[in-house]
């Protein structure tokens, strides 16, 4: 089963017609795709009565991820970092059923360190039984012993575009999930992907599914309006391949 959304749930203007005219952004959104990801709580702690509005808003199948804070992967760089990380999952617990999925987003300057890595990975499956995927962008977290750390402990390790090294071109860790992260290119968070990209990437993705993988691909490319076109876009060109 693929996925498709974006990050955040922005609608543009000129994409306000594929969904319905009444409602929250968020439930309109919810309208047409199953799963979106949450960025802000990178940036900023919410309160878990938030959490719990955005899972009143949508429908029963709808799925969030919600990326870690900063304050864990980029300032304590996965260490000393239990309260922080409680603090957290007890404000995204307010999700409930619908949060399925988190994300951690490693700054570029992190090398893999197995003993730290496997250490807080631990600690966070204590936490969260579920999917976690993870997006690394240091050379070294592209080689085997990460990639087999990952595999152990069910984490997808993130494909990410850009691909800032060449075996980031193919997801890694666990093979049952597949999670794609498209940031725009060239111009990182505002190109639009074209028409025969997102047909390889349709392609790419039916063949991963017929692996068995469940695939999650969001649209990060959101400062210019393109997610959602892009999504949509995608979300068609996936419906005509089955």
């Amino acid at each position: 089963m693929t996925l498709v959304g974006t990050a955040g749930w922005s609608l543009p203007r000129a994409v306000q017609g594929s969904f319905p005219p009444e409602g929250s952004h968020l439930t309109r959104y919810a309208a047409r795709f199953p799963v979106a990801e949450i960025n802000s709580s990178f940036h900023r702690p919410h309160k878990r009565s938030l959490y719990e509005r955005w899972a009143a808003a949508v429908p029963a199948h709808f799925g969030f991820c919600a990326k870690l804070p900063r304050t864990i992967t980029h300032e304590r760089r996965l260490l000393d970092c239990e309260s922080l990380l409680a603090e957290f999952m007890g404000q995204a617990g307010g999700l409930g059923s619908k949060l399925h999925c988190l994300l951690v987003q490693l700054p570029p300057s992190f090398a893999f360190d197995a003993a730290r890595v496997e250490s807080f990975l631990r600690l966070l499956r204590g936490h969260h039984p579920g999917a976690i995927a993870l997006e690394p962008r240091h050379a070294t977290w592209f080689e085997g012993e990460a990639d087999a750390l990952l595999h152990q402990m069910e984490i997808a390790r993130v494909l990410a575009d850009p691909v800032r090294h060449p075996p980031g071109a193919l997801p890694g860790g666990w093979p049952a999930r597949v999670y794609l992260r498209l940031h725009g290119s060239p111009r990182v968070y505002y190109s639009s992907y074209e028409r025969p990209l997102l047909e390889s990437l349709a392609d790419r993705i039916r063949a991963a599914e017929a692996q068995g993988a469940q695939v999650w691909c969001i649209f990060d490319n959101t400062a210019s309006g393109a997610a959602a076109g892009n999504a949509l876009e995608l979300q068609q060109l996936l419906e005509e391949r089955r």
